[in-house]
């Protein structure tokens, strides 16, 4: 090799280094003492991540400290340059209904500018991060794949990376606990805003755990990533054992068992002719259809197997069905009771729960359940049992991936 030719190599290594981005960098409080929010574990380090940078927080009313202070309020109290807020579905203040898109405000609290991720885009735009240097996320998830704070965290990384900003996660934990790994993969096709990553339907992962693996195995392109751990969370832990207050994610997960219903039942009520209590009762806390006979349907239930899960009859205005009651910690899967609740109330339709699917509506279900396996699947009469054995191959293989993310 010519001396010319080893300055060419030396420089290439040197410009690739220098282009590079840098791997995840992981913050940590001390292990040992109570449980604390990696926000709180931050703040306990007096904000220093964030100093002598310009702040955009991606956050919502689920975004409050241990002692239950809104982040936005805690850092500019604690003099974080904090200069935009970015909102996802359901706006800041999470009142606004699934699907509803919303425009940019200004904050009454703050006084600053809420630029929309769920209105004319769900990707901050150039523009929308010109002002900061570090994007922070801080928003309570609920640990099924279909719900969308995932999804606004994802393509908010991708942005960050496309324009060169900094991207840091404050982990807060799943409640339902990190050991569940549940239900089918998303084909490539249906890949949607409701199916953004490629986990299973329950992926047992923090929200920081999440953009590490995102990172790792090429999700998205990679930014300069920071992410915050909690103190004093382990993988059994679900958000009963926490000593936290809930708060309302968004208007259909009201306390903290709504995200074992929705997770029960979410898939469910996608189809035609559902009830799942969401305007009368507990929201996704039934299984119903329209002419269901409410003793059948729960004599059919008890019959599957379900250990930990409560099954009572109920039925209001032509629809007839089961009241689900949980133990948090119950062994069952909650993807599985989706797909075995559905496939009874189809055949106690004869059928109509998936026949009558159509247009928009199908579209929908199918991106929730990753393909358009179970709408043909069900439509064909494959058994419930079937269909959730099918998925063990890739929830296996899914456990041994995400296992060098793990951070608890």
């Amino acid at each position: 090799m010519t001396v010319v030719h080893r300055f060419v190599l030396f420089v290439s290594v040197l410009l690739l280094a220098a282009c590079a981005t840098p791997p995840p960098e992981v913050f940590s409080g001390a292990q040992s003492g109570p449980f604390r929010l990696g926000l709180d574990v931050l703040a306990g380090n007096s904000y220093d991540l964030l100093r002598g940078k310009r702040i955009g927080l991606i956050t919502n009313q689920t975004s409050v400290t241990g002692s239950g202070t809104s982040t936005r309020v805690a850092m500019k109290r604690a003099g974080v340059n904090l200069v935009a807020l970015y909102a996802p579905e359901h706006g800041i203040d999470g009142t606004l209904g699934a699907g509803r898109k919303f425009g940019n405000q200004r904050d009454s609290a703050t006084g600053l500018p809420i630029y929309s991720l769920y209105g004319a885009t769900r990707k901050p735009t150039p523009q929308m991060l010109a002002g900061i240097d570090m994007m922070v996320f801080d928003i309570q998830d609920i640990g099924c794949r279909s719900y969308t704070y995932i999804s606004t965290m994802i393509v908010s990384m991708e942005a960050c990376a496309e324009n060169g900003k900094e991207f840091t996660v404050l982990d807060r934990p799943n409640p339902l606990g990190g050991l569940r790994v549940e239900g089918p993969p998303v084909s490539p096709s249906w890949k949607s805003f409701v199916s953004q990553v490629p986990t299973p339907y329950v992926h047992g992962m923090t929200v920081g755990e999440l953009a590490m693996m995102a990172c790792g195995e090429g999700w998205v392109k990679r930014p300069h990533l920071h992410v915050v751990k909690m103190q004093g969370w382990g993988r059994n832990m679900v958000w009963q054992d926490l000593g936290l207050g809930w708060r309302r994610t968004s208007p259909n997960i009201p306390n903290a068992m709504s995200p074992f219903y929705y997770v029960a039942t979410g898939i469910l009520g996608g189809a035609a002719g559902v009830d799942v209590g969401i305007g009368w009762g507990e929201p996704f806390g039934h299984a119903g259809g329209a002419g269901v006979n409410p003793q059948a349907m729960a004599e059919a239930c008890r019959r599957m197997g379900f250990p930990g899960v409560g099954f009572t009859p109920y039925s209001r205005s032509g629809f007839g069905g089961v009241k689900l009651s949980f133990n948090p910690r119950t062994s069952a899967s909650l993807t599985a009771l989706d797909v075995y609740l559905l496939a009874e109330i189809n055949r106690q339709t004869q059928g109509a729960a998936m026949a009558r699917l159509r247009g928009d509506q199908l579209s929908l279900f199918n991106k929730v359940y990753g393909s358009d396996l179970l709408y043909k699947d069900l439509r064909r009469g494959v058994p419930a049992s079937r269909i959730v054995a099918s998925w063990a191959g890739f929830e296996n293989s899914f456990r041994v991936r995400r296992q060098r993310y793990l951070l608890y």
